[in-house]
């Protein structure tokens, strides 16, 4: 009598249809969520409000959202490296304060006052560097204690009072010059008619794209964000890239700067303050997007996008501001948990 081998070859376990059914809806939500919440609350306004849908609504809502995200984006950047930059928000608004000044007080022309800007956001930029890089201080409370410096810095530079055309200042004198036209443009105008500061918040998150995802310098970013210590044994300067990504932060908050000098068309002590928290939200919502659990433009700018969309959506629908405060923590708290707690469970 002769016997048979099976040719079957040996299987892993069965995975229950039922648990591998709830696997993939899971690695679903995770990875498409936000994108899901972004394009439900757009056709849920879209739907409800006549106005929502118009195109000029939804251009303001991109040039609302603008310069929180450069901000954004800047705070991406010092995540890529494991950090957290706090002062943009400061570097933001001293960057209005230097445009005013600039042009309303030193009677200076529009592209002196964008270069004065920019060269102050770098400044800003290496003090953070200089603190976390050299000083070795954690990058939280270097950059809250920049955010400090800066706040009261802009103060002293302007006297403590906002700068408007025309104004009489501390000496008596009158302050000879104003807000150019070109400069007022930054934010007022636009070009196709879509709003310039628009293409420029697109424009610069093409670039910070290209510069994290498809060049050294961002791979290596993420590297030292990763693993700092692995970074460094392989031979990278991991001190100079995160000075880097640092004055980048800085220039990039400057340029939001420049946007909001132009919308507010005056040196506002109090501008930037509430960009902080608007910018660092976008910033950890982005994480969430595709499920990547870690910093990248395209989430950030989608970010800025389902703030925008929820502030304009409310604001249309009659609600009280403090009450968008609450979606927008809520929505923040939402995309902690998709990337702090849900992807953690699929990886485990």
């Amino acid at each position: 009598m002769t016997t048979t081998q099976s040719t079957e070859v040996p299987t892993k376990a069965a995975i229950p249809p039922a648990a591998s059914t709830a696997v993939r809806v899971q690695n679903a939500v995770i990875k498409y969520g936000f994108i899901f919440v972004t394009v439900a609350l757009f056709l849920y306004f879209a739907l409800s409000e006549g106005s929502f849908r118009e195109s000029a609504t939804l251009l303001d809502t991109l040039r609302y959202v603008s310069v929180a995200a450069i901000l954004g984006l800047g705070v991406t950047l010092t995540m890529a490296v494991g950090g957290m930059d706090m002062s943009v928000g400061a570097v933001a608004g001293l960057g209005v304060s230097v445009a005013a000044h600039t042009m309303v007080v030193l009677n200076q022309i529009g592209t002196v006052a964008i270069l004065a800007v920019i060269a102050a956001g770098a400044l800003a930029g290496l003090l953070n560097a200089l603190l976390i890089v050299v000083l070795k201080i954690p990058d939280m409370l270097a950059t809250l204690g920049t955010m400090f410096v800066i706040q009261g810095a802009k103060l002293i530079l302007v006297d403590g009072q906002s700068i408007t055309p025309g104004m009489t200042r501390s000496d008596g004198t009158t302050a000879p010059g104003r807000f150019t036209d070109g400069f007022l443009r930054i934010d007022r105008g636009t070009v196709l008619g879509i709003p310039i500061s628009v293409l420029v918040f697109g424009a610069l998150t093409v670039v910070a794209w290209v510069f994290l995802a498809r060049t050294r310098w961002g791979r290596v970013l993420y590297a030292i964000g990763a693993n700092p210590e692995a970074a460094r044994l392989a031979g990278i300067r991991v001190g100079a890239y995160r000075a880097l990504a640092y004055v980048l932060s800085g220039v990039l908050a400057s340029i939001g700067g420049l946007i909001l000098a132009s919308r507010i068309g005056q040196g506002d002590v109090s501008a930037g303050t509430s960009q902080l928290l608007e910018a660092v939200a976008v910033a950890l919502v982005g994480t969430s997007v595709l499920g990547r659990g870690r910093p990248n433009v395209w989430g950030t700018a989608l970010g800025a996008v389902l703030i925008g969309i929820i502030t304009t959506g409310l604001t249309i629908k009659g609600l009280p501001y403090y009450t968008q405060d609450v979606v927008e923590g809520a929505v923040l708290i939402l995309a902690l948990v998709f990337s702090f707690t849900l992807s953690k469970r699929r990886t485990a």
